[in-house]
């Protein structure tokens, strides 16, 4: 692909984290309020929905990434090269720092709406009472490995069911929100936690975010590759370096019609009799 498809490939993977966070953390800001339990359905649905319509609006583009974890897991595997997935993670960083900035223009620092009251922070994820930070560094490595379990099985995979790929994958956030959304903050995404972590300037415990999700996004990618698709014989076309990886159809094998042989005519006799 060339430098113009790189770009719009790249403004898509600027976009999803943008509205990622502008959705995410502006649910978090106007539930904060609610009654316990309701607000963190809201919040889930919030990062849960946004995650899904990006990927059916733009996935085509760009492959609907939106997440460093997910991108490191398909150069990982050969689904896209270094300088695509180089350019994904910069524009996912600046998408979700973006997403934090608009944020602050939007809501006051302090009040009923208040983007830093205590809990809120701007949306930063941040670990429960009494979670240790190995124990927040397991979560998101599991939250992250079904995340990246479920992309691969319904878009990676051409037996998958491609076209249920952007429910499936928003259900799969709201599903681990919902789990770990207490316990770490379930942001699954290193652009997620990053993004407004540079607004807001607190970087506190920001690699558990990072090392978390990537780890577990590799498992899921390297186990599902080796298990499913070429150990379990499943032929993949050769990646194509720079293809995203939602533009890569395989062409559908055609039986070609074989007709059979024409019987072979008997040699005619010459006639004995003379003219």
């Amino acid at each position: 692909m060339g430098d113009r498809d790189l770009w719009a490939a790249a403004l898509a993977e600027f976009l999803g984290p943008f509205t990622l966070v502008v959705a995410g953390v502006g649910a978090i800001i106007s539930t904060q309020n609610l009654s316990d339990g309701g607000n963190l359905v809201a919040v889930a649905l919030a990062h849960g929905l946004a995650i899904g319509l990006m990927i059916a609006a733009l996935g085509h583009i760009s492959g609907g990434h939106f997440n460093p974890a997910v991108t490191i897991s398909m150069l990982a595997t050969g689904e896209i090269g270094v300088t695509r997935a180089a350019s994904y993670i910069v524009a996912q960083v600046l998408g979700a720092t973006a997403g934090a900035g608009v944020l602050t223009l939007i809501f006051p620092a302090l009040g009923p709406m208040g983007r830093n009251n205590p809990g809120v922070n701007l949306g930063l994820p941040g670990l429960g009472p009494d979670v240790s930070v190995s124990g927040a560094l397991i979560m998101e490595v599991l939250m992250t490995f079904f995340l990246v379990l479920v992309i691969f099985g319904t878009v990676v995979d051409p037996r998958g069911s491609r076209a249920i790929a952007p429910l499936a994958i928003g259900l799969i956030i709201t599903m681990d929100i919902l789990t770990g959304g207490r316990i770490t903050g379930a942001a699954m995404n290193p652009a997620r936690a990053i993004g407004p972590a540079f607004v807001q300037q607190d970087f506190t415990n920001w690699w558990v975010y990072w090392v978390g999700p990537i780890i577990g996004g590799l498992i899921a990618a390297l186990a599902y590759k080796a298990i499913w698709l070429n150990g379990g014989g499943v032929a993949l076309s050769p990646a194509r370096r720079g293809t995203p990886t939602a533009a890569r159809h395989t062409a559908p094998a055609v039986d070609v019609p074989v007709e059979p042989p024409q019987p072979s005519q008997p040699p005619r006799r010459r006639s004995s009799r003379r003219r």
